[in-house]
């Protein structure tokens, strides 16, 4: 939260008008309210639950935000912001394992909890630790659309018979994530430009054995459980264990931004958006005080679009007011 990055050499608060936040009066206030109720009554801050209060009562969207918050602009010397999208996939899969479905989502081991870090991806898959355990959620048919999935941390598998179930982040073995895209760069396989999780899906399924080798660079590992409890109408949990929401829900840095708050984002890029925004995620790719993974959706679609994300701007948290004005270094109380 802003409270823990204050004292931070290089983080800097600016305290700004909604006049100043370009396309405000054009934007669907209501929708990202109706957002903002979804996870505010989770706020432990007293200022934050008076505002909850408040929110559930508000008639006009817009109004309540202007008159209970202020836009702060936060800065932690870093540069310019940077946006990047996410999604929740949906693979193929099966309850039980059979030839075509033979890829296991795994629960995660007791003991991978209680040692840090624990064994390397090709450990895990390779050495026999998980059999024969009934750690196995579901089977999938494919391991690359797993190894993404594992990266989303959340998504849906949908089963032969049209049923389908929910997962969601579960733990992962304690080793640091190591991107197989810039591990093909270095190679010169590809330039940079050209790597997208389409590039890199095809490429390790037209060469198996060295795919499966590059999939094994990264030593991290994620587990799942299942949240089939959601209803399948509603997005994936966040890190609030509440639903997001496709284009509404952020994944923010927690170290500057409350999760729960307001953020206003402006990003450019070939498809510009202007929208409030609620920070209702985190990842362990995102980190700075103007760092933002946008939602986006369910589903192929949805990952096509959020591959191609990766743009600047700037993001802006909305404040209750008084602490806005309590971030500035003159301010007297």
């Amino acid at each position: 939260m802003p409270g823990s990055a204050q004292d931070a050499p290089d983080v800097s608060y600016a305290v700004l008008g909604f006049e100043d936040l370009n396309g405000w009066d054009g934007d669907d206030h209501a929708q990202a309210l109706e957002v903002f109720r979804n996870t505010c009554r989770d706020f432990d801050d007293p200022d934050w639950r008076a505002l909850c209060r408040v929110a559930d009562e508000a008639g006009n969207a817009k109004d309540f935000f202007e008159l209970f918050f202020r836009p702060v602009q936060i800065s932690d010397g870093t540069g310019e912001a940077l946006f990047t999208g996410y999604f929740e996939p949906e693979l193929r899969g099966s309850p039980v394992p059979t030839a075509r479905y033979r890829y296991p989502i795994y629960k995660m081991p007791e003991e991978a909890r209680n040692n840090r870090p624990w064994l390397t991806r090709r450990s895990i898959l390779t050495s026999g630790v998980m059999k024969n355990r009934g750690l196995e959620i579901a089977w999938v048919d494919d391991a690359v659309e797993l190894f993404f999935l594992q990266i989303q941390g959340s998504g849906r598998v949908r089963f032969p018979d049209g049923h389908s179930i929910r997962v969601g982040y579960g733990g992962f073995n304690g080793h640091t994530y190591r991107s197989i895209g810039q591990e093909l760069v270095r190679r010169g396989i590809f330039n940079m430009h050209q790597v997208s999780a389409q590039v890199i899906g095809n490429w390790v399924r037209s060469n198996p054995s060295a795919g499966e080798e590059l999939l094994y660079h990264n030593d991290g590992y994620v587990f799942f459980r299942e949240v089939s409890e959601v209803p399948s109408e509603r997005g994936p949990l966040g890190a609030m264990n509440r639903s997001i929401t496709a284009m509404r829900s952020v994944a923010v840095d927690p170290t500057f931004t409350p999760l729960g708050a307001p953020v206003w984002i402006e990003k450019g890029g070939r498809s510009p958006l202007k929208r409030l925004m609620i920070a209702q995620d985190t990842g362990s790719a995102i980190k700075g005080a103007q760092r933002a993974d946008i939602f986006i959706g369910t589903g192929m679609r949805a990952g096509r679009i959020a591959g191609k994300i990766k743009d600047p701007g700037r993001m802006i948290v909305l404040m209750p007011i008084q602490r806005a004005y309590a971030l500035l270094p003159d301010w007297i109380e």
